[in-house]
């Protein structure tokens, strides 16, 4: 049976020695998040994943969601238990404000909280991560009567959270949604529709579910400008808030589909459910966009922790399964075969992937302190820069980490050989549930788009060249330290491949936009690829000092990030080329059939 371990350790160095946290605590919050606490926070969230969540993944998937007749939807066994469990333990309101119950602690520990919880469970971690994606919405965008009624019941877990776009003649092309709202003349909307791919949409584990839903008011312009934002309990309330009768509100059916089967997707049913609008008229995608971008840093985190517990049971797999003898002769003579981690190829994969997992997370908790300090800071201008940065690197980290995530869970799957294709051995659900995370949240062909068309050239390129910045100033500063070298001259290479393709859409994309719609997603791996790099030389650098400080019995770690750091500048770094091949070969022949032609 499948196993996962929480990458605590590794956790707390990205945290601590790359990152150092610590140079936050002029923000609110994190002079509450000590080193004492973070790692007491991240042990119980790991004991929590460990030994509750990760339990039932794969029983919860063999299990799935059941309707029934009545239009009640029940969860796998052991679901509502962990949700208590996980509400209990005030996971849902870690990074919320206090005013509403929440603990006020950093964002950045949330994510880490979501990496360990979508690798132990990634069906269950849907439940709070909506829940929690719904409440951002309501914090920035909802009135204080709003809050008031909503979040505290959230937070609690009593009450839980989704986001209603999609239906189903349109999913990405929002201004063509049809569900209207009809004022009711008392401040309220009746709300007609049908909204499809709802996840969590009807479920058996919280007393009542708080859609968020977008609609359109009777008059309303055409097109996105007139999307308004509504919350729909599911559930009417009282005036005491006590839940009620059913407020019109229906799952119509649950999705079969490919993986993530302890998760409810609905077709969701409104027929005149009381609704209330959510910010101002007209003005819903603003608001539904606050819980989109979560919802997206959201769905890298899957794409990583897919990754990380497919490649923590390949690695389990490779050094117990003997096949064959080692190149170099027999490692273990006294067996009738080595291990198959003794073979290059195997450790070629298994080290790709590991070298992925390590700078994905790095890149992960970079943004999500930089989340922090754009909501936090109290300067200006810190908070545009980490907005900026936010703004370009968000369909950066949803694109790739989703991509290659869901790559490297079929690597995986590949170590165990024919094993890897039967269910009992676990590892064919985390391809399963991995596939989703490139399609939901927008796919990643529409995330490339939004880079290259929207947030590549947004305010004269100044995002893009605030990361040229920052990496070509970290090459700078570090230029004369030997150690370092082997590293940073691969990244100053690829670093040149992202400028000259940046350069090369300002020079042939405006005239011709298929230029850049052909290029896009191999610009948004390109820059990702250098993401990555500049990840691995920071981990170096604090890797090397950490050694060169006595490494307080973390020598061994330390040896092995220096190692994997070499391995990504040598293996996957060198991709960046092929990509600005790519891009600079424009969209000529990409466009030169006809349709009929296919």
């Amino acid at each position: 049976m499948p196993v996962y371990k929480a990458p605590v350790e590794d956790t707390l160095f990205l945290l601590n020695d790359v990152f150092g946290i610590e140079r936050y605590n002029n923000l609110p919050g994190f002079a509450d998040a000590s080193a004492d606490v973070i790692e007491a926070v991240l042990g119980e969230g790991a004991k929590l994943c460990e030994e509750v969540l990760q339990p039932i993944n794969y029983s919860g998937d063999q299990e799935g969601c059941t309707r029934h007749s009545d239009g009640r939807v029940t969860t796998p066994k052991g679901f509502k238990e962990a949700y208590e469990a996980y509400a209990g333990g005030g996971w849902i309101g870690l990074a919320m404000d206090p005013e509403y119950g929440g603990q006020g602690l950093p964002y950045t520990l949330g994510a880490v909280m979501n990496e360990y919880a979508s690798a132990a469970n990634m069906a269950f971690a849907m439940y709070p991560g909506l829940t929690m994606g719904a409440m951002a919405a309501l914090y920035v965008h909802g009135s204080d009567e709003q809050k008031q009624t909503y979040l505290p019941k959230m937070i609690e877990g009593k009450w839980s959270g989704t986001m209603n776009l999609t239906e189903p003649h349109c999913g990405t092309d929002l201004g063509l949604l049809k569900t209207k709202a009809v004022p009711n003349g008392d401040g309220s909307y009746a709300i007609t529709g049908t909204k499809i791919f709802i996840s969590a949409g009807e479920q058996d584990i919280t007393e009542n579910i708080v859609h968020l839903v977008l609609a359109r008011i009777e008059g309303a312009p055409a097109g996105t400008k007139g999307i308004s934002l509504f919350v729909v309990p599911r559930n009417k309330l009282g005036l005491d808030g006590s839940v009620g009768a059913n407020n019109g509100v229906s799952c119509g059916s649950i999705e079969h589909k490919m993986g993530i089967h302890g998760n409810a997707t609905c077709v969701m049913n409104y027929e005149g459910a009381q609704g209330w609008l959510v910010g101002a008229e007209n003005k819903g995608l603003n608001a539904m966009f606050v819980m989109m971008n979560e919802a997206r840093l959201g769905v890298a985190i899957q794409g990583l922790a897919q990754s990380e517990v497919a490649y923590q049971n390949a690695v389990a797999y490779a050094k117990e399964r003997l096949q064959g003898r080692a190149l170099t002769g027999a490692k273990e003579p006294a067996k009738a075969a080595d291990p198959i981690i003794v073979h290059p190829d195997v450790r070629r994969t298994l080290m790709s992937i590991r070298a992925f997992n390590e700078a994905a997370r790095a890149f992960v908790l970079w943004n999500a302190l930089k989340s922090d300090v754009a909501h936090r800071s109290g300067d200006a201008a810190e908070r545009q820069a980490a907005d900026d940065q936010l703004g370009l690197m968000t369909p950066v980290l949803k694109g790739v980490l989703t991509d290659v995530g869901f790559d490297n869970a079929v690597k995986a799957q590949q170590m165990f050989g024919g094993h890897g294709y039967i269910a009992e051995t676990g590892v064919e659900q985390f391809v399963r549930d991995a596939r989703i995370a490139m399609i939901y949240e927008g796919a990643n062909g529409v995330q490339a788009m939004d880079l290259v068309g929207r947030k590549l050239g947004r305010d004269g390129g100044r995002a893009i060249m605030g990361f040229f910045n920052e990496v070509g100033g970290f090459l700078k500063d570090n230029a004369e330290d030997e150690a370092l070298k082997p590293l940073l001259a691969p990244l100053q290479v690829s670093l040149g491949h992202l400028q000259q393709a940046a350069m090369w859409f300002m020079n042939n994309a405006l005239a011709r936009p298929d230029n850049a719609g052909a290029g896009a997603t191999d610009f948004m791996h390109l820059l990702g690829l250098v993401s990555l790099g500049y990840m691995w030389a920071k981990m170096a650098k604090a890797a090397q000092e950490k050694l060169k400080a006595g490494a307080d019995g973390a020598t061994e770690r330390m040896n092995a990030k220096l190692v994997t750091a070499r391995f990504f500048m040598e293996r996957s770094l060198p991709e960046t080329a092929v990509h600005l091949a790519r891009i600079t070969a424009g969209a000529d022949t990409t466009m030169a059939l006809s349709a009929e032609q296919f």
